[in-house]
């Protein structure tokens, strides 16, 4: 939680979420992926100063515990003086213990997005599914919590002016507008219209712009000018050096070549033929992709 120090900007965690996403499909399957085709509501989650702390904040939990499919969690929420903005013990349930800070008395209205990461901690944890290390597994849970419907709430707490700065969970606010807008893209959300924080819209904007990039990526028929350009001049020289991009040739075996590249929605890596236009279909997330190739 960055309470009113620096927050870090851009995209340095982008090949985690991108291999977070992945795992998620791997583990759920498209078919559950898409029973989390609703929101969490800025309704459900309200939290006003004139309600009762305790009851109020087991009400939000209970909502997310909802949207995550887990009714037979139980989440005890306490506050207690701590560094970062939210604590859970993953024991064997079906009760669990949630620590807020403290700074949540009084500033309620963020209590949902500190809770929505926690659950969504307790809903991997049911799952098995990690990373291997600890800064990789937090990164996997704020993807996971915005992919299936509930990291709205943790970009919308993210403020920063001239003076002070607040944001929750481990990706960067454009990180999390990055996450969003994959979501959006599948669903047909617009989650802009639930921001109450100007600088939270800023971050979507430009995580949806760097999103939108990887729909244009070659050998997509959507790929600019200057992608399709690259593109043909790697594959005439596809016996030198492979070049930095998210494409790779190799021999089909048979004196052609195939090239695989990483699917937009949920980047699992595609191998198609070269041999022209191309429609291909993600085995994974079953997005038919027109490609040439």
């Amino acid at each position: 939680m960055a309470d009113g120090g620096p927050v870090e900007h851009g995209f340095p965690h982008l090949e985690t979420v991108r291999e977070a996403v992945t795992a998620l499909y791997r583990r759920l399957s498209y078919d559950v992926v898409r029973t989390f085709s609703t929101s969490v509501a800025p309704a459900d989650v309200a939290f006003c100063d004139t309600d009762d702390l305790h009851l109020g904040a087991q009400r939000v939990a209970r909502e997310i515990v909802g949207h995550f499919r887990l009714p037979d969690a139980r989440l005890i929420v306490g506050f207690r003086e701590m560094t970062h903005a939210a604590n859970v013990e993953l024991a064997a349930g079906p009760e669990y213990f949630v620590e807020l800070n403290d700074r949540f008395r009084t500033h309620r209205g963020d209590i949902g997005a500190a809770l929505a990461h926690e659950v969504a901690h307790v809903y991997l944890h049911r799952l098995g599914l990690a990373f291997p290390t600890t800064a990789e597994n937090e990164i996997l849970t704020d993807t996971v919590t915005t992919y299936l419907g509930a990291g709205w709430l943790l970009l919308d707490a993210y403020r920063e002016d001239a003076v002070s700065s607040q944001k929750l969970g481990y990706l960067t606010p454009e990180e999390f507008g990055y996450v969003l807008a994959k979501r959006s893209a599948l669903f047909q959300e617009d989650p802009s219209v639930w921001f109450t924080s100007p600088q939270a819209y800023t971050a979507y904007v430009r995580g949806r712009d760097r999103a939108r990039l990887d729909e244009r990526q070659p050998p997509l028929t959507a790929a600019g000018w200057a992608g399709r350009r690259r593109y043909a001049h790697d594959r005439r020289q596809v016996s030198g050096a492979q070049p930095a991009v998210p494409y790779a040739f190799t021999s089909d075996g048979g004196g052609g070549l195939r090239v695989s590249f990483p699917c937009p929605t949920c980047h699992q890596r595609i191998r198609v033929p070269v041999r022209g236009r191309v429609r291909a279909r993600c085995a994974l997330c079953r997005t038919v992709l027109e490609c040439d190739t």
